[in-house]
Parts: structure tokens; C-alpha cells; sequence
């Protein structure tokens, strides 16, 4: 069996900086912390979710109705929509002075005033309070009634339509609890670790540079990219691990990851395009506050082209999760991984450039 005596030596160092950046993480206490909440949402997903689709979608948590006021020569066009709201309970008030004295001793959270306009135009002027979380939900569900009252006016009005619109198919009542699952919470989980990582690679490398010790790693028989690679290995490889512990904990709380394999995939490439970017700005940026600035307008700058895709990254993940990918998933996957190849091998010629400049 031949024996190479310089590539083992040089493997050996790679992975001994990797073991080293590792260890360090120990001691970034905003890392560990950031690594902690995502462990406990994680873990703690079945419970969790309940308390967090109450913001996300208040309609789907049960509790005490919201009395609302609704006054004015056409009321009674939205009295039926406003009491289908499971959280609402609409009040017929003939005099108006007599809704506004309600709403003034709290015997109503809200107040509707319906007008039809000399056009036909129908008018709803809303009263409520500007403070406080049940405003919050009650403007949430009052949207719903109040595009609910747009449509039914819409189709009452379209014979006075140039063209007939196309027939609106009916709609089934989704699980919110799924919906908030595979759309927000499974995607914030598999994209926080791959912020994080590159934010990490940023960080490590400008501090490498700043206290000199960028050099000391440089010795025989690591070459200026060995030590790159061995950083871009330690940070990136990070987030597929966080994804497969995610993942797992995600489904021992009973939420079905029908792909899970090119979840993990999606994540690593996505990971090695971000640690690559960011190590490529903390090669050229003159300190760490430049460098994470940098970074951060970097990533927002990614996050805006994403909106351009045929289909953003979260949708991606939650067809993968759900088991609803097609084609175009599988296509972006491919799109992906290719871009975190090229991101690699631009962050190389990179290193070459800077290495043949004399850094």
C-alpha cells in the first residue's frame, strides 16, 4: 500500500483548524444562544406552534368573540359577513351616537359605519381603538370581513363589467397549524443556520486577520487556501448538521418531513454559497464592522433576487417538507447546488488573486 507523507500531514492540519474553529464557537456566547432558541423551537415545536399561529392567524385559536358595532343606512349589506368571522359578533345600532357611547364604555371593541355613496359606492368607515394586542387581532380579522364585503360587492356589481372576470374556484378551510408548519416555521429553521454560518466565517476570518495569527496558520504544510477550506468546512458544515437535528426533532413532534434528504441537501448548498460569499468579503474588507455590513447588505441583496425566481427558496422547502415539490423544485435544487459550486470556486480565485498580490 503506497503512502503519500505530504497529503496526510496537510489533511491533519485541515482538520485540526476545523476542530479549533469549532471549539471557539464556545465562547460566542450570541452563537450559542441563537443555537439554544432554535433547539427549543425545534424541540418544542408541537407546543409552540399553537401560541404562535394565535399571531399568525388569530381565526384559528379559539377564545371569546369581539362585539362590534355596525351602524348606518346599509348595514345590514355586511351584517352576515362580519358574524361568519368566528371571532366576531356583529351588533346592529340604528343611531350612531348610541354605537359611539358603546364603544366608549367598552361594550364593543369596534365601530362600523356603512354609507352607500351617491355612485353606489358602498363606504365603511372603522373605529377602533390604536393600542394594544386586541387591536392587533381585531384588524386582522376585520380585513377578512372587509375583503369578504369587497368581493360580495364586486359580483353584485358585474353586470356593469365591460368583460365577465374568470369564475373564482370555492375554497376549502386549510389547517392553520399545517399552514404555519410548513410555510414559516420548518423554513425559518433550515434558513437561520445558514445566516448564522456565514455571519460565523465573516467573524472568524476578519479576527484571524486583525490579530495576526492568519499567518501562523500558513505554515508548512498548509497553503494560504488550505486554511480557507478548512474555515469554509467548519462554518458551513454546521448548518446541514443543525438541519438533521432540526429535522429530526421536527418530526418526533409529529410533523411529517416527507423529503427530508433534499432538505439537508438545499441547506448545504445554500450554506456553502453564503460561508464562501462571506468569507470572500472578510478576504477584502478592511475591518469587522465593513465586513458584516458587507454581509448583512449582501444577504438583503440575495433575499431581493429571490423574490424574482419562479419560486422563493421558503416555498421550496415547505413543497420538499409537504411532499408537493415538482419540477421547478427539483430544478431550483439543481439551480442551487450549481450556484454554491460557483460561489466556491470564485471564492478561490479569490484567495489566489489575494495570495499572488502577497497577503
Amino acid at each position: 500500500m503506497s503512502f503519500n507523507a505530504t497529503t496526510e500531514p496537510t489533511w491533519r492540519a485541515k482538520l485540526a483548524i476545523v476542530h479549533r474553529e469549532i471549539r471557539s464557537l464556545r465562547a460566542e456566547k450570541t452563537i450559542v444562544l441563537a443555537l439554544a432558541i432554535q433547539l427549543v423551537i425545534a424541540g418544542f415545536s408541537g407546543f409552540l406552534v399553537v401560541g404562535l399561529v394565535s399571531l399568525y392567524d388569530p381565526s384559528a385559536v379559539e377564545g371569546g368573540e369581539m362585539a362590534i358595532a355596525v351602524t348606518g343606512e346599509d348595514r345590514e349589506a355586511i351584517l352576515d359577513i362580519v358574524n361568519q368571522q368566528n371571532t366576531l359578533s356583529a351588533q346592529p345600532y340604528d343611531d350612531p351616537d348610541t354605537a359611539y357611547d358603546a364603544f366608549s364604555e367598552r361594550r364593543v371593541a369596534a365601530i362600523l359605519e356603512v354609507t352607500r355613496l351617491e355612485d353606489e359606492t358602498l363606504r365603511i368607515t372603522v373605529t377602533a381603538s390604536d393600542e394594544g394586542l386586541g387591536t392587533t387581532l381585531l384588524i386582522s380579522e376585520l380585513q377578512e370581513s372587509l375583503r369578504a364585503v369587497e368581493f360580495e360587492e364586486r359580483a353584485a356589481n358585474v353586470d356593469r363589467l365591460e368583460s365577465q372576470p374568470l369564475p373564482v374556484p370555492e375554497t376549502d378551510g386549510a389547517n392553520p397549524y399545517v399552514g404555519f408548519t410548513y410555510t414559516i416555521l420548518i423554513p425559518l429553521l433550515l434558513f437561520l443556520p445558514v445566516f448564522i454560518s456565514g455571519s460565523i466565517a465573516v467573524d472568524s476570518l476578519i479576527e484571524e486577520r486583525q490579530r495576526g495569527t492568519l499567518e501562523l496558520l500558513r505554515v508548512a504544510p498548509l497553503s494560504f487556501a488550505d486554511v480557507i477550506d478548512a474555515k469554509l468546512v467548519a462554518t458551513a458544515g454546521l448548518a446541514p448538521l443543525q438541519a438533521v437535528a432540526w429535522l429530526l426533532l421536527l418530526a418526533l413532534n409529529g410533523t411529517t418531513i416527507v423529503h427530508p434528504g433534499p432538505l439537508v441537501v438545499l441547506v448545504s448548498v445554500l450554506a456553502l454559497c453564503i460561508v464562501a460569499g462571506g468569507l470572500g468579503v472578510a478576504l477584502y474588507a478592511p475591518d469587522r464592522r465593513q465586513a458584516q455590513l458587507l454581509y448583512s447588505a449582501g444577504i438583503v441583496g440575495l433575499l431581493v433576487v429571490t423574490t424574482l425566481l419562479p419560486e422563493h427558496p421558503a416555498n421550496t422547502i415547505a413543497k420538499f417538507a409537504i411532499g408537493s415539490e415538482t419540477t421547478t423544485t427539483w430544478l431550483l435544487l439543481v439551480g442551487y447546488s450549481a450556484l454554491g459550486l460557483g460561489s466556491y470556486l470564485l471564492l478561490r480565485v479569490g484567495v489566489s488573486r489575494l495570495k499572488t498580490e502577497g497577503l
